[in-house]
């Protein structure tokens, strides 16, 4: 591929970039080269909302999606061939204030301000998504849009009011055809290689699962990336330089999730969002992780692949997916193998990939007929958007009332994620009761040591794993199991 400037639609017209550097994050180049800097940085890492935009790109039927996103770690090169929209653009003609704005104004939505253009960002996401679909959301809905949106002065009982009141202002028109014909423009440009000199390295976005594949093992030094969630961070937090970056966000095959008849096939490049979805529709227990796994802007941007790969012991879907018994799809160039995601870990951040070999999709085997018990819970510290403590997933298949699979898997309690074999062990072969659960639990400690940091004590992470498994089987028991009421509030309140 031949070198291009980066292409992206912005206000009313193309941008065209080509002398930032690769790890330049969208943030940066609004305030610092574009001077549109309405869009704020608070925590320079996804975590507080300030940063808010809004990203729209085509799906596979060609229809205009839109997505609100982290600015602050979000590379500029990933905006090629999407287009862009900040807090500037979403007032209407003469300065007409959207309703979203004009709702948080007379609500008393805000009130340093601070906050207000990334808030304003995310209502305008969903007010757009939802006016397309012809909907009106739930305020426990739109409460879930805003969980990537932090107020330090308000609390959040005006921004929510003000959410609802924008639905009845009268709609400003959108036009959502010319966005999208600019897009479709901007599809006939060659798959981006964006090589700005000056010792910056390369960047490249194939569009293919050969050419990835191809590039990839022609180039095994360069790194992979996919949402950025985490890389963002090594840039912005870290200030590392990341070299040479190969960008699956363009690879179609990769973005896909398929549903067959045996098996969920979750694509490396598939969003952490269209990922849980899909998981959540075979089992529904996992519904309260999925909306607890960070918040709309980094499942829109992050990937259930790279979340696996990165390897994270406090990441959240690895537990989920070792639970479930899902397979890796490995492939260096044209070479596919089979891997089983709980032989995939060596180590802290480390793992059993080869030098130009990538994940390629991720396997799960679906329900069937199988009498099965799937749960999930993360512990943390503050209930929306935050990294796990202690995070369990749980499954077990019975005959009758014998034990005959068990999968514990637990996310911070080792250097990787891990199974407990030692209280599995516990549970195969025996009857699902209360001393059959107690006996789990006190094996428990044989499988792991945790350790203690910032966000919990060795102490209070195996207390809590040992509760957790008590949990499950309070909730899957077949006698007087717990109403989902009780669960809830009980959920609520264990992370207060």
């Amino acid at each position: 591929m031949s070198p291009r400037p980066i292409r992206f639609f912005h206000r009313g017209a193309v941008t065209e970039i080509a002398d930032a550097a690769p790890t330049r994050t969208v943030l940066e180049w609004l305030r610092e080269d574009a001077r549109r800097t309405g869009t704020k940085e608070g925590c320079a890492e996804g975590d507080c909302g300030a940063c808010t935009v809004v990203v729209g790109e085509l799906d596979a039927q060609g229809a205009l999606v839109l997505q609100p996103v982290n600015a602050c770690i979000r590379l500029l090169p990933t905006l090629d061939g999407k287009a862009l929209f900040t807090v500037e653009d979403v007032a209407g003609e003469g300065g007409a204030l959207h309703p979203v704005q004009q709702a948080l104004v007379d609500g008393h939505g805000s009130q340093c301000g601070f906050c207000t253009p990334g808030f304003v960002m995310s209502l305008w996401a969903g007010y757009q998504r939802h006016r397309a679909a012809g909907t009106l959301p739930t305020r426990q809905q739109l409460a879930d849009d805003l969980s990537g949106n932090l107020c330090r002065c308000t609390g959040y009982r005006a921004i929510l009011d003000a959410a609802q009141r924008a639905f009845e202002l009268p709609a400003p028109a959108f036009d959502r055809a010319a966005v999208a014909a600019a897009l479709r423009g901007l599809r006939a440009s060659p798959p981006l290689h964006y090589a700005p000199g000056g010792g910056a390295p390369d960047f490249h976005a194939p569009r293919t699962l050969a050419e990835f594949a191809a590039l990839r093992e022609a180039r095994p030094q360069a790194r992979v990336l996919a949402g950025g969630t985490d890389l963002g961070l090594w840039v912005t937090k870290q200030l590392r330089d990341p070299g040479e970056l190969i960008h699956i966000g363009e690879v179609a095959e990769l973005g896909r999730v398929e549903v067959k008849s045996g098996r969920i096939v979750i694509g490396a490049a598939a969003s952490l969002e269209s990922a849980w979805q899909a998981l959540v529709q075979e089992w529904p227990a996992l519904r309260d992780l999925w909306l607890r796994f960070a918040a709309p802007p980094l499942r829109a941007t992050g990937t259930m692949g790279g979340n696996v790969a990165n390897g994270s012991p406090i990441g959240d879907s690895a537990p989920v997916l070792m639970a479930l018994g899902a397979t890796l799809v490995l492939r260096r160039g044209e070479r596919v193998r089979m891997l089983p995601l709980d032989e995939f870990y060596l180590d802290y951040m480390s793992n059993r990939l080869e030098p130009g070999e990538f994940v390629q999709a991720i396997e799960v085997p679906r329900r069937g007929g199988r009498a099965q018990a799937v749960q999930a819970y993360k512990v943390s510290k503050r209930f929306d958007c935050d990294i796990s403590a202690l995070c369990l997933a749980a499954a077990i298949e019975l005959d009758g009332e014998r034990i005959t699979s068990a999968r514990l898997a637990f996310g911070g309690m080792a250097a990787t994620v891990r199974r407990a074999a030692h209280a599995e062990a516990a549970l195969l072969g025996q009857p699902w009761t209360e001393a059959t659960v107690l006996a789990a639990m006190a094996a428990l400690p044989r499988d792991f040591t945790p350790l203690t940091d910032l966000r919990a004590s060795a102490g209070y992470r195996m207390q809590v794993a040992q509760n957790l498994l008590r949990r499950f089987w309070l909730q899957t028991r077949s006698a007087d199991p717990l109403p989902e009421s009780a669960v809830s509030v009980w959920a609520r309140e264990e992370t207060a």
